[in-house]
């Protein structure tokens, strides 16, 4: 059984992550940054830079919530960013986050399930996704579409939470991700289940070589992983 937000609610899992992020919307990007003490900026940069010999055209960010990664991917100089989500309260901050920039004319956010994408097959350079394909409710369906819509010899970009091995910082962390993180996310977002959710999918995902085996099923070649921080975090690469 996947793990869901609201386990007292009915719903798929889909239906579910929406709802939770159009509830913390307003607060995530605060959260985000004050839970990672801003390493996760860190990490997103470290994402972009691996495409940076690539240098694509035309890129995909998938889960985009409110728009950071897309952000980022302004670095590889692309003529256009495409970011989808299932949530239109994430996409509203991002969109008027992108206002301010006064780049709407090269990243546009629509709403769009990562798992059933709108557009055609062979159409994007890269695809880029940060912390996200953890909610999908099918992975291998989420990265097998990701590996449709993406040109031959394109590359994807995977930044998503791993799970620390090493002592005595796997204590450490799992007692913060446990007991610490679910407290603030709590007091800040006024969502209790939002980061509860939270560390229960990242300890049931398959992270490391058993996401790099549904990787490869979704027909995605050359397939590499980078941990970050201690574990915390993983960059997986995979091309087409």
């Amino acid at each position: 059984m996947s793990v869901v937000p609201y386990k007292d609610k009915e719903g798929s899992k889909r239906e579910q992550v929406a709802e939770m992020f159009d509830n913390i919307s307003p607060k995530y990007d605060l959260l985000n940054h004050l839970l990672s003490a801003g390493v996760d900026i860190y990490w997103r940069k470290r994402a972009i830079k691996l495409l940076k010999k690539q240098a694509p055209k035309v890129i995909l960010d998938i889960a985009t919530g409110t728009g950071d990664f897309a952000i980022e991917a302004l670095a590889l100089k692309p003529e256009k960013i495409i970011g989808v989500d299932i949530s239109e309260g994430m996409l509203a901050v991002g969109r008027e986050k992108i206002a301010k920039l006064g780049k709407q004319d090269i990243i546009t956010l629509q709403s769009g399930d990562s798992e059933n994408l709108s557009f055609e097959s062979n159409y994007f350079d890269a695809i880029i996704v940060s912390f996200g394909v953890r909610n999908f409710q099918n992975l291998l369906v989420g990265l097998s579409e990701m590996n449709r819509v993406m040109k031959p010899n394109g590359t994807c970009v995977v930044v998503e939470f791993s799970k620390p091995r090493a002592f005595p910082f796997k204590q450490f962390y799992n007692f913060y991700f446990k007991y610490i993180l679910p407290l603030i996310g709590k007091s800040v977002s006024k969502d209790s289940s939002a980061y509860t959710y939270l560390p229960e999918s990242v300890q049931a995902f398959p992270d490391g070589e058993a996401f790099l085996e549904i990787y490869k099923k979704a027909g995605f070649i050359n397939t590499k992983c980078i941990t970050l921080t201690f574990g915390i975090c993983s960059i997986y690469i995979g091309q087409k």
